[in-house]
């Protein structure tokens, strides 16, 4: 797995990277220009690393941050730097490059703060999972995240600065027309026809959602590493030939304060075992009766007292006791990941014994990482929710706006996990067929709810300024859509290349997340951003700014809405 997910990394950088720049070079023209968000993105990555590396020492890492980190950190350094970049441009020429650079910060850097912490708090809440795999992502998404912000707010003005106009220094394509009459066009096309096109792309996301209910989770094994790999070869042919399918082991460990081998205890040892044998997913529970054929406690009991007996019954009961303890090991009929399994090592876990029992093994495992990570899905989804609502809120100073948002998210990122199951499970496009991990609907809600309030940061962003200078909700939103439009499908586009790139890696996991946050971004950027969002800010007018804390205060002469 170590070695799988180190090629992974470099495999995906091979492919992501030079994308990245070929998109960078179309949005820009220029070779200094394009090459800034590459400069920050690395940066960003090494700090990021370094610091994992001190964390490390205190805290055992996972090795999926070797992969996880760098697509986070990548992408997001770039998607901050691009939106940065564009608009410095635009203000760039219009005034001077202090001037320009003030403006730049005051709103696309109050864009990528903003959106940069919804997404640390995204991360941040899977902290809340008692599941190191979890915690490892937070740590390394919150580190990367911090580095990429202050990247994209000190670093990155300051080079600006100091290259002045050799920003458009080395041009290799022509950029420089404006575009935006083509994004104006469409947005009218779109507010034109609000009520067809709100029920159009909300039936393309709910036919997406439906695969969602036959979603079956499944914590990573062998078969998530390449089918060339030796450990994998080596694992299969011993499942095939020496292991029994479509069955399990539950180990049952009873301590007994007298110990276990007189007649009292054989009782006791006895009754547990006829009690597990009671459940129909059980097919046998391995104990000294079972080894020496005697049947009662009795016998057994009779049996230890004579020397040349107990030497005979020593090997039946060496495997099975040692002082206080007792080992059971109970065969289930029914395999480590099913309901049926998870079920008994719960309730076997809850009941109340006449002796000291815990539960192990691969049903236990997975029982318990199933129940931690659905018994925090609701504070996790609360503290996801909730924060995102208030800070969208004190953003734009709007009710309707980020509870929209909200919703917008919630049903793409379902329509994302729907169209995974369809792939994955289903085995299309020439996917093997395989369950959903475990890992993948928290981490890809946690970091996609966040990075998509990005793109609605930089547009409802740039409405709410030209709403404020007129007024006017409909004409702001063409306008705002006309100005982001060609920069937010950039940013998603390298997004989705970066993040995509890691679907031609061999960790199944690793394959998922990628494939999963560009699905979720590709969605987003055109879906939602292009479609749902001006045409539901047309049909929602005025009450969009709905804000009942605004204060009241005199309107000067002249003074903009």
């Amino acid at each position: 797995m170590n070695k799988a997910s180190q090629d992974d990394l470099k495999q995906a950088e091979l492919i992501g990277l030079p994308v990245a720049l070929l998109v960078l070079l179309l949005s820009f023209g220029t070779l200094t220009a394009s090459i800034l968000p590459l400069i920050v993105g690395g940066i960003t990555i090494v700090i990021g690393f370094g610091l994992l590396t001190f964390i490390g020492k205190e805290v055992e890492l996972a090795i999926f941050i070797l992969n996880i980190a760098p697509m986070v950190g990548l992408a997001l350094s770039i998607d901050f730097s691009l939106l940065f970049i564009n608009r410095y441009k635009e203000e760039f020429q219009k005034q001077p490059k202090t001037e320009a650079l003030i403006v730049t910060i005051n709103t696309a850097g109050h864009s990528i703060l903003f959106s940069a912490v919804c997404v640390f708090i995204g991360l941040g809440s899977m902290m809340l999972i008692d599941v190191d795999i979890f915690k490892n992502v937070a740590i390394g998404g919150m580190v990367v995240i911090a580095i990429a912000v202050l990247g994209s707010l000190t670093l990155l003005p300051a080079l600006l600065y100091i290259l002045d106009d050799r920003i458009y220094k080395w041009r290799i394509l022509r950029t420089d027309k404006d575009n935006s009459g083509r994004w104006r066009a469409f947005a009218s096309m779109v507010m034109k026809r609000p009520v067809l096109i709100t029920i159009a792309a909300t039936a393309i996301l709910i036919a997406g959602v439906m695969p969602v209910q036959d979603m079956k989770l499944s914590i990573p094994t062998a078969d998530s590493l390449p089918k060339t790999f030796d450990s994998r070869i080596a694992y299969e042919k011993i499942e095939r030939d020496f292991m029994q399918r479509n069955k399990s082991i539950l180990y049952a460990v009873a301590e007994r304060k007298d110990g276990w081998l007189d007649e009292a205890g054989l009782e006791q040892m006895k009754g547990l075992i006829d009690s597990f044998l009671s459940e129909k997913e059980v097919n046998e529970a391995e104990s000294i009766f079972s080894i020496s054929k005697l049947s009662e406690p009795q016998q057994v009991a009779a049996a230890l007292e004579q020397p040349q007996m107990k030497a005979k019954l020593e090997p039946a009961v060496q495997p099975f006791v040692r002082g206080d303890k007792l080992l059971i090991p109970i065969h289930l009929n029914v395999e480590a990941n099913s309901d049926a399994a998870q079920r008994l090592a719960r309730e076997w876990s809850e009941e109340d014994w006449p002796v000291n029992i815990q539960f192990g093994g691969q049903p236990k495992f997975n029982q318990e990482i199933y129940d931690e990570i659905f018994d925090k899905i609701g504070p996790i989804l609360a503290i996801i929710l909730s924060s995102t609502f208030i800070i969208l809120m004190f953003a734009f100073r709007s009710i309707i706006i980020p509870l929209k948002a909200i919703l917008m998210n919630v049903l793409g990122l379902t329509s994302t996990f729907g169209i995974l199951v369809w792939l994955f499970q289903g085995g299309h496009l020439g996917l093997h067929e395989m369950d959903i991990s475990l890992i993948l609907p928290v981490l890809v809600f946690s970091l996609v709810f966040g990075l998509s309030m990005d793109y609605e940061v930089f547009l409802i962003s740039r409405i709410r300024e030209y709403y404020l200078n007129t007024g006017d909700n409909t004409k702001s939103t063409v306008e705002g859509l006309a100005s982001t439009s060609r920069v937010i499908t950039a940013a998603a586009l390298i997004m989705i290349v970066i993040t995509g790139a890691f679907a031609f890696t061999g960790v199944v996991p690793v394959k998922q997340i990628g494939i999963g946050i560009a699905l979720a971004i590709a969605i987003d950027a055109t879906i939602i951003r292009l479609l749902l969002v001006p045409s539901l800010m047309k049909l929602l007018g005025d009450w969009n700014w709905w804000y009942p804390f605004r204060a009241k205060a005199a309107k000067k002469p002249n003074e903009h809405v």
